[in-house]
């Protein structure tokens, strides 16, 4: 049987990362009584027949998710579980376990190895969640991370993208964009450091950028809180490829619309004067960013007196009917569509 060379080829940045998923498993078909949930939220469940266990899994790619030139490998491993742990949190479940996978090259000695592990460790360690299994094989292009991370939950307590009401409360924990930000400071830095190895940058000033993009915390503490509150959302999502995307995904999975507002987006004033400094503007910054691991969610308005003044939360909008769209209010009180310009794994290169 030969070949067809005429058959037509379609370029994977024209679906984007959730297009190309949502068109690869469109035959699929859920079979196992036990799948209580598949594709297409933080994280699948699977019924136990007693707790649910949930399973959430991510690959982070050298060139493409991390760069070695300024992450460092403890950095790295730790980072490599808080991604993962974040999609078990944003399902109100409690993370238990993770297996960690790896792709290395040869010009990476044990030492180096070692070093990635001790971030592993550590943020099992700080979690308490047991690393259970895992696999190691050669690479070609430097080095690959596959985590797999599991979790419990009762049936009851799960918190899928998919029960929005319209009136409900849009919440944020934490705040947001400094994560990209930190991102910019460190490609800047490395770029002086390539004109002039002997340079010696300070990055005193951001501090705390960095440590976003370095560093993040997936919020545990923000699900123990809500649970402590006697708040269940009734719908969250965790803040990976930034703010549009997620409030994009909360709507279409939901079908209703959304007003969020602008004066009311935590944004950490270290990241205000870096964008300044940079001359870009901080809403952008958080709506597009990215890579923030906080949670976004929506809950009841008869909740509002249990969070009202916690400053652990921001209500940032409200939704409203699918019909109304989803759109930004501007400080200026002007209605904008909101846009998904986050992170594209899948976009074309330049």
């Amino acid at each position: 049987m030969f070949e067809n060379k005429e058959q037509s080829r379609t370029s994977l940045s024209e679906l984007g990362e959730f297009g190309l998923i949502d068109h690869l498993i469109k035959n699929f078909s859920i079979s196992q009584e036990t799948t209580v949930k598949g594709i297409g939220d933080d994280a699948a469940v699977i019924d136990t027949k007693g707790k649910h266990l949930l399973v959430s899994t991510d690959l982070l790619i050298e060139g493409v998710h991390f760069d070695l030139a300024f992450m460092p490998l403890k950095h790295l491993g730790y980072k490599a579980v808080m991604v993962n742990l974040s999609d078990i949190y944003a399902m109100n479940a409690k993370a238990t376990q993770i297996t960690v996978s790896l792709a290395v090259s040869n010009r990476f000695p044990l030492e180096a190895l070692e070093e990635l592990y001790a971030g592993i460790e550590l943020a099992c360690s700080i979690y308490k969640i047991d690393l259970v299994g895992g696999d190691t094989t050669s690479s070609t292009k430097g080095l690959l991370i596959s985590v797999t991370a599991m979790g419990v939950a009762d049936a009851d307590d799960i918190v899928t993208r998919y029960g929005a009401g319209e009136g409900d409360l849009l919440v944020v924990s934490g705040d947001l964009g400094a994560s990209y930000m930190g991102l910019q400071v460190l490609e800047r830095e490395k770029q002086v450091h390539q004109v002039n190895p002997n340079a010696q940058p300070d990055l005193e000033p951001y501090s705390y950028l960095i440590e976003r993009q370095l560093k993040p915390e997936a919020r545990k503490d923000i699900v123990e809180l809500l649970a402590a509150l006697e708040v269940k959302p009734t719908a969250m999502i965790d803040i990976s490829d930034g703010l549009s995307s997620e409030i994009i995904h909360l709507c279409k999975k939901s079908e209703v619309g959304c007003r969020l507002y602008e004066e009311k987006i935590p944004l950490d004033p270290q990241l205000i004067n870096v964008c300044e400094e940079f001359e870009i503007d901080s809403t952008t910054v958080a709506l597009s960013g990215g890579e923030d691991y906080e949670l976004l969610f929506t809950i009841r308005q008869e909740d509002f007196e249990k969070i009202k003044g916690n400053p652990n939360f921001s209500i940032i909008g409200h939704m409203t009917a699918a019909n109304d769209g989803m759109n930004l209010i501007t400080r200026a009180n002007t209605a904008i569509p909101i846009v998904a310009r986050g992170w594209n794994a899948l976009q074309n290169e330049e």
